[in-house]
């Protein structure tokens, strides 16, 4: 679903030149769930922000279900983004004053309209466990309900794809075992592929497959079902 080839992305810092992603060459599959693992200044973040076309690598192919989207037009990749990506934002992000079933809806509302779009996201959000929360506003719910609506308006598309950066990073270990667990269910049940960026070792944890990333460059495959970091599979 998602294939990265020979990606390079450049900055110039004090007449430095720093490769923040580094011919970088990976793979994830439907139904798969790849952790991004390694510190922060790894270039974690820069490679989500290639692959939701948000920033234009310098050299390399991004492939998304066979297309390339380096070279897509403004227009193209406003509409990859709207229907085609999911966009797991951390809980933090979400609009307080809105309620959860209107922020979880955006992305439909734009092709539905409010009404329609509320009915079709409902179920996703009963799945979620938000059946009482729907009315309420973001700032009236806990940071692990907040997470779950970020993940509902990720998945509100049916993308193929789905990021998250550092998608724990605001919740505690209870909700993080949570969300993770979730995140890891929907991503078998709707055959989605999963890229999850992180620096923590149980979010790594979770994945099919852990690469490290350090200093934009890509390290060797790491196993999560050996639990490197020691956090078992069936957490």
């Amino acid at each position: 679903m998602l294939e990265l080839r020979d990606v390079v992305k450049r900055y110039e810092v004090g007449g430095c030149e720093i490769r923040a992603v580094d011919e970088v060459c990976m793979e994830v599959e439907q139904g798969e769930l790849v952790a991004l693992y390694g510190p922060s200044g790894s270039g974690k973040t820069t490679l989500i922000e290639l692959v939701a076309g948000l920033k234009a690598p310098d050299s390399g192919s991004i492939l998304v279900g066979g297309r390339d989207i380096v070279g897509m037009s403004r227009r193209e990749l406003d509409r990859y983004r709207l229907r085609e990506l999911g966009i797991v934002m951390p809980p933090s992000s979400l609009p307080p004053g809105a309620r959860a079933i209107t922020t979880a809806s955006l992305k439909l509302t734009s092709r539905l309209g409010m009404r329609a779009a509320r009915r079709e996201i409902a179920p996703l959000m009963v799945e979620l466990g938000l059946e009482d929360r729907m009315g309420h506003r973001v700032a009236q719910l806990s940071m692990g309900e907040r997470q779950r609506v970020s993940i509902a308006l990720a998945l509100s598309c049916d993308p193929g794809l789905v990021l998250a950066d550092e998608p724990t990073a605001s919740l505690d270990r209870e909700n993080t075992r949570s969300v993770l667990g979730l995140l890891r269910r929907l991503c078998r049940e709707k055959k989605m592929a999963l890229l999850v960026v992180t620096h923590d070792p149980e979010v790594a944890g979770y994945a099919d497959r852990v690469r490290e990333l350090r200093d934009g460059r890509l390290g060797e495959r790491l196993s999560a079902a050996v639990g490197p970091f020691g956090v078992p599979e069936t957490l």
